[in-house]
Protein backbone atom coordinates (compact mmCIF):
# COMPACT_ATOMS: atom_id res chain seq x y z
CA UNK A 1 0.00 0.00 0.00
CA UNK A 2 2.88 2.47 0.74
CA UNK A 3 4.59 1.88 -2.71
CA UNK A 4 1.14 2.09 -4.32
CA UNK A 5 0.61 5.32 -2.72
CA UNK A 6 4.04 6.83 -3.10
CA UNK A 7 3.39 6.08 -6.67
CA UNK A 8 0.42 8.15 -6.81
CA UNK A 9 1.82 11.15 -5.65
CA UNK A 10 4.77 10.87 -8.20
CA UNK A 11 1.90 10.45 -10.69
CA UNK A 12 -0.14 13.27 -9.60
CA UNK A 13 3.23 15.52 -9.21
CA UNK A 14 3.94 14.82 -12.64
CA UNK A 15 0.35 15.80 -14.10
CA UNK A 16 0.36 19.28 -11.82
CA UNK A 17 1.21 21.99 -14.05
CA UNK A 18 4.71 23.73 -14.31
CA UNK A 19 4.87 26.95 -12.60
CA UNK A 20 5.63 29.83 -15.56
CA UNK A 21 9.34 30.27 -16.12
CA UNK A 22 10.59 33.68 -14.70
CA UNK A 23 11.81 36.21 -17.21
CA UNK A 24 13.92 39.00 -16.62
CA UNK A 25 12.36 41.97 -17.35
CA UNK A 26 14.56 43.43 -20.54
CA UNK A 27 16.99 46.62 -19.32
CA UNK A 28 15.76 49.77 -19.47
CA UNK A 29 16.32 51.90 -22.26
CA UNK A 30 19.28 54.52 -21.33
CA UNK A 31 18.33 57.79 -21.21
CA UNK A 32 19.54 61.21 -23.27
CA UNK A 33 20.81 61.89 -19.75
CA UNK A 34 22.61 58.85 -19.11
CA UNK A 35 26.81 59.08 -18.80
CA UNK A 36 29.04 57.47 -21.45
CA UNK A 37 31.92 55.61 -20.38
CA UNK A 38 34.10 58.74 -21.92
CA UNK A 39 32.34 61.41 -19.96
CA UNK A 40 33.93 59.59 -16.93
CA UNK A 41 37.19 61.82 -16.22
CA UNK A 42 40.51 60.75 -14.07
CA UNK A 43 41.20 63.13 -11.02
CA UNK A 44 45.07 63.40 -10.71
CA UNK A 45 46.36 61.92 -7.69
CA UNK A 46 47.81 65.36 -6.40
CA UNK A 47 44.26 66.80 -6.61
CA UNK A 48 43.04 64.67 -4.17
CA UNK A 49 43.39 65.35 -0.24
CA UNK A 50 42.69 62.22 2.10
CA UNK A 51 41.64 63.31 6.13
CA UNK A 52 41.73 60.09 8.23
CA UNK A 53 39.84 60.90 11.45
CA UNK A 54 40.10 59.25 15.25
CA UNK A 55 36.89 57.21 14.24
CA UNK A 56 38.99 55.25 10.93
CA UNK A 57 36.94 57.17 8.85
CA UNK A 58 38.15 58.77 5.93
CA UNK A 59 37.19 61.99 3.94
CA UNK A 60 38.66 63.05 0.73
CA UNK A 61 38.85 66.31 -1.28
CA UNK A 62 39.05 67.00 -4.45
CA UNK A 63 41.32 70.00 -4.95
CA UNK A 64 40.74 73.17 -7.47
CA UNK A 65 44.34 74.37 -7.87
CA UNK A 66 43.31 75.85 -11.17
CA UNK A 67 41.19 78.17 -9.41
CA UNK A 68 42.69 79.11 -6.13
CA UNK A 69 45.89 78.36 -7.04
CA UNK A 70 48.31 79.93 -4.49
CA UNK A 71 45.70 78.55 -1.48
CA UNK A 72 46.28 75.20 -2.87
CA UNK A 73 49.47 75.14 -3.10
CA UNK A 74 49.05 76.03 0.59
CA UNK A 75 47.14 72.86 1.18
CA UNK A 76 49.73 71.22 -0.12
CA UNK A 77 52.46 71.98 1.49
CA UNK A 78 50.37 71.78 5.01
CA UNK A 79 49.83 68.10 4.20
CA UNK A 80 53.61 67.09 3.34
CA UNK A 81 54.42 69.06 5.95
CA UNK A 82 51.85 66.67 8.11
CA UNK A 83 51.22 69.64 10.08
CA UNK A 84 46.71 68.89 10.58
CA UNK A 85 47.87 65.48 12.33
CA UNK A 86 46.79 65.59 16.05
CA UNK A 87 44.67 68.71 14.91
CA UNK A 88 40.67 67.71 15.05
CA UNK A 89 37.55 68.92 13.52
CA UNK A 90 36.37 71.57 16.26
CA UNK A 91 33.07 73.29 14.64
CA UNK A 92 29.88 72.12 14.02
CA UNK A 93 27.05 74.89 12.77
CA UNK A 94 23.72 73.75 12.31
CA UNK A 95 22.48 75.02 8.67
CA UNK A 96 26.29 76.58 8.04
CA UNK A 97 29.75 75.10 8.45
CA UNK A 98 31.95 72.44 9.93
CA UNK A 99 35.73 73.57 10.06
CA UNK A 100 38.49 71.82 10.83
CA UNK A 101 42.17 72.57 11.83
CA UNK A 102 43.75 73.78 15.06
CA UNK A 103 41.08 74.86 17.44
CA UNK A 104 43.92 76.51 19.67
CA UNK A 105 45.53 78.54 16.36
CA UNK A 106 48.21 78.93 18.22
CA UNK A 107 49.95 76.07 16.54
CA UNK A 108 52.89 77.16 14.20
CA UNK A 109 52.35 76.97 10.49
CA UNK A 110 55.57 75.34 8.65
CA UNK A 111 58.21 77.02 6.73
CA UNK A 112 57.15 78.69 3.55
CA UNK A 113 53.96 78.72 4.31
CA UNK A 114 52.00 82.19 2.99
CA UNK A 115 50.12 83.59 6.14
CA UNK A 116 47.59 84.88 3.98
CA UNK A 117 47.81 84.43 0.36
CA UNK A 118 46.83 86.59 -2.24
CA UNK A 119 42.95 86.83 -2.25
CA UNK A 120 41.15 84.17 -4.14
CA UNK A 121 37.47 84.80 -3.88
CA UNK A 122 37.00 85.03 -7.70
CA UNK A 123 37.97 83.15 -10.14
CA UNK A 124 38.98 84.20 -13.55
CA UNK A 125 36.44 84.29 -16.04
CA UNK A 126 32.44 82.32 -15.96
CA UNK A 127 33.06 79.94 -18.50
CA UNK A 128 30.41 77.49 -17.99
CA UNK A 129 29.91 73.85 -20.09
CA UNK A 130 26.39 74.08 -18.52
CA UNK A 131 24.15 77.23 -17.36
CA UNK A 132 21.54 77.06 -15.49
CA UNK A 133 18.56 78.23 -16.87
CA UNK A 134 17.34 80.95 -14.23
CA UNK A 135 19.44 82.97 -11.75
CA UNK A 136 19.28 82.73 -8.48
CA UNK A 137 19.27 85.31 -5.17
CA UNK A 138 23.22 85.22 -5.31
CA UNK A 139 24.22 85.86 -9.14
CA UNK A 140 22.38 86.72 -12.25
CA UNK A 141 24.05 83.54 -13.90
CA UNK A 142 25.21 80.22 -12.64
CA UNK A 143 26.28 76.76 -14.42
CA UNK A 144 28.46 73.93 -14.12
CA UNK A 145 32.26 74.28 -16.25
CA UNK A 146 33.40 70.87 -18.37
CA UNK A 147 35.51 69.65 -14.78
CA UNK A 148 32.84 70.00 -13.15
CA UNK A 149 32.78 72.92 -10.52
CA UNK A 150 29.98 75.04 -9.81
CA UNK A 151 30.10 78.56 -10.86
CA UNK A 152 28.17 82.12 -10.54
CA UNK A 153 28.60 85.31 -11.92
CA UNK A 154 26.90 88.82 -11.30
CA UNK A 155 27.70 89.91 -15.11
CA UNK A 156 31.43 91.29 -14.09
CA UNK A 157 32.98 88.92 -11.89
CA UNK A 158 32.85 85.18 -11.18
CA UNK A 159 33.34 82.69 -8.53
CA UNK A 160 33.23 78.63 -7.39
CA UNK A 161 29.88 78.55 -5.15
CA UNK A 162 29.94 77.77 -1.83
CA UNK A 163 27.45 74.36 -2.74
CA UNK A 164 26.73 72.08 0.22
CA UNK A 165 30.02 69.59 0.55
CA UNK A 166 32.14 72.51 -0.98
CA UNK A 167 35.51 73.23 0.62
CA UNK A 168 36.69 77.01 2.02
CA UNK A 169 39.46 78.95 3.84
CA UNK A 170 38.46 79.95 6.98
CA UNK A 171 40.23 83.19 7.69
CA UNK A 172 39.76 85.78 10.43
CA UNK A 173 38.73 89.48 9.40
CA UNK A 174 40.15 91.59 6.08
CA UNK A 175 42.40 92.00 4.64
CA UNK A 176 43.14 88.09 5.75
CA UNK A 177 42.51 85.78 3.42
CA UNK A 178 43.51 82.57 5.52
CA UNK A 179 46.03 80.52 5.09
CA UNK A 180 44.80 77.31 4.21
CA UNK A 181 45.16 75.79 7.40
CA UNK A 182 41.66 76.33 9.12
CA UNK A 183 39.13 74.85 6.38
CA UNK A 184 35.50 74.12 6.49
CA UNK A 185 32.43 72.90 4.25
CA UNK A 186 29.01 73.83 4.22
CA UNK A 187 26.27 71.45 5.69
CA UNK A 188 23.19 73.48 4.91
CA UNK A 189 21.68 75.79 1.99
CA UNK A 190 22.40 79.03 3.54
CA UNK A 191 26.46 79.21 2.82
CA UNK A 192 25.87 80.67 -0.28
CA UNK A 193 26.03 84.05 1.22
CA UNK A 194 29.61 83.38 1.74
CA UNK A 195 30.58 83.60 -2.29
CA UNK A 196 33.16 86.07 -3.06
CA UNK A 197 33.71 86.63 0.55
CA UNK A 198 35.67 83.37 0.97
CA UNK A 199 38.33 81.43 -1.42
CA UNK A 200 36.65 78.17 -2.27
CA UNK A 201 39.47 75.57 -2.98
CA UNK A 202 37.77 71.97 -3.03
CA UNK A 203 35.00 69.85 -2.69
CA UNK A 204 34.70 66.66 -0.87
CA UNK A 205 33.72 63.27 -3.13
CA UNK A 206 33.48 60.98 -0.40
CA UNK A 207 33.30 60.84 3.17
CA UNK A 208 31.02 63.64 3.66
CA UNK A 209 28.52 61.98 6.15
CA UNK A 210 31.26 62.25 8.47
CA UNK A 211 31.71 65.62 8.72
CA UNK A 212 27.94 66.66 8.32
CA UNK A 213 26.71 64.20 10.49
CA UNK A 214 28.57 64.83 13.97
CA UNK A 215 27.07 66.68 17.04
CA UNK A 216 26.02 70.25 16.34
CA UNK A 217 27.01 72.52 19.31
CA UNK A 218 25.34 75.12 21.04
CA UNK A 219 28.28 77.29 21.93
CA UNK A 220 28.62 80.58 19.75
CA UNK A 221 29.49 80.14 16.15
CA UNK A 222 28.99 76.26 16.74
CA UNK A 223 32.46 75.52 18.68
CA UNK A 224 33.30 72.88 20.54
CA UNK A 225 33.82 73.97 24.04
CA UNK A 226 34.75 70.89 25.17
CA UNK A 227 38.05 68.92 24.22
CA UNK A 228 35.99 66.30 24.52
CA UNK A 229 33.81 66.88 22.05
CA UNK A 230 36.29 67.63 18.98
CA UNK A 231 37.16 64.68 16.44
CA UNK A 232 40.40 64.32 16.39
CA UNK A 233 42.33 64.31 12.94
CA UNK A 234 45.37 61.62 12.40
CA UNK A 235 46.64 62.51 9.66
CA UNK A 236 45.88 64.45 6.25
CA UNK A 237 47.71 63.35 2.81
CA UNK A 238 47.69 64.04 -0.71
CA UNK A 239 47.48 60.71 -2.59
CA UNK A 240 50.28 61.45 -4.86
CA UNK A 241 52.32 61.25 -1.56
CA UNK A 242 50.76 57.56 -0.84
CA UNK A 243 52.42 54.36 -2.18
CA UNK A 244 51.08 53.55 -5.26
CA UNK A 245 48.75 50.41 -3.80
CA UNK A 246 47.44 52.52 -0.85
CA UNK A 247 46.11 55.16 -3.53
CA UNK A 248 42.62 55.87 -3.83
CA UNK A 249 41.44 56.64 -7.53
CA UNK A 250 38.50 58.71 -8.18
CA UNK A 251 36.36 60.10 -11.82
CA UNK A 252 34.28 63.14 -11.94
CA UNK A 253 31.37 63.14 -14.29
CA UNK A 254 32.54 65.85 -17.86
CA UNK A 255 29.83 68.34 -17.76
CA UNK A 256 30.97 69.33 -21.66
CA UNK A 257 28.45 66.59 -23.21
CA UNK A 258 24.85 66.81 -24.23
CA UNK A 259 24.35 64.21 -22.02
CA UNK A 260 24.99 66.04 -18.77
CA UNK A 261 23.28 69.54 -19.91
CA UNK A 262 20.36 66.70 -20.30
CA UNK A 263 20.79 65.49 -16.86
CA UNK A 264 20.88 68.89 -15.47
CA UNK A 265 17.54 69.84 -18.14
CA UNK A 266 15.77 67.10 -16.39
CA UNK A 267 16.63 68.29 -13.28
CA UNK A 268 15.14 71.98 -14.03
CA UNK A 269 11.97 70.36 -15.54
CA UNK A 270 11.42 66.91 -13.86
CA UNK A 271 8.99 64.58 -15.45
CA UNK A 272 5.43 64.03 -13.97
CA UNK A 273 4.23 63.22 -11.13
CA UNK A 274 6.96 66.03 -10.16
CA UNK A 275 5.97 69.50 -10.21
CA UNK A 276 8.59 71.80 -12.05
CA UNK A 277 9.23 74.99 -10.62
CA UNK A 278 10.55 76.02 -13.85
CA UNK A 279 14.68 75.80 -13.04
CA UNK A 280 17.17 74.48 -10.22
CA UNK A 281 20.00 76.22 -8.29
CA UNK A 282 23.47 75.05 -9.29
CA UNK A 283 23.94 73.31 -6.02
CA UNK A 284 21.70 71.03 -7.04
CA UNK A 285 23.55 69.75 -9.89
CA UNK A 286 27.11 68.57 -9.25
CA UNK A 287 28.33 66.26 -11.24
CA UNK A 288 28.73 62.96 -9.45
CA UNK A 289 31.92 61.41 -8.52
CA UNK A 290 32.91 57.91 -8.14
CA UNK A 291 36.11 55.43 -6.91
CA UNK A 292 37.41 54.49 -10.28
CA UNK A 293 37.03 50.66 -10.99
Amino acid sequence: MTSLAALAAVALSAAAPLAPLQVAPPPAAPLPSDPLPADWRTIPDDELLIVTLATGRQVVIRLAPHLAPAHVANIRALARARWWDGTSVYRVQENWVTQWGDATEKKPLPPGITDSPVAEFDIASFAPAVRMRRPDSYSTASGITADGWPVATDGKAAWLTHCYGMVGVARNDLPSTGSGAELFTPIGQSARRLDRNYTVVGRIVEGMQYLSGLPRSDAPMGMYDKDSERVPIVSVRLASDLPAGERPHFQYRAADNPRFAAAVARREVPPPPLVSLGGAAVCDVLPAVRRAR
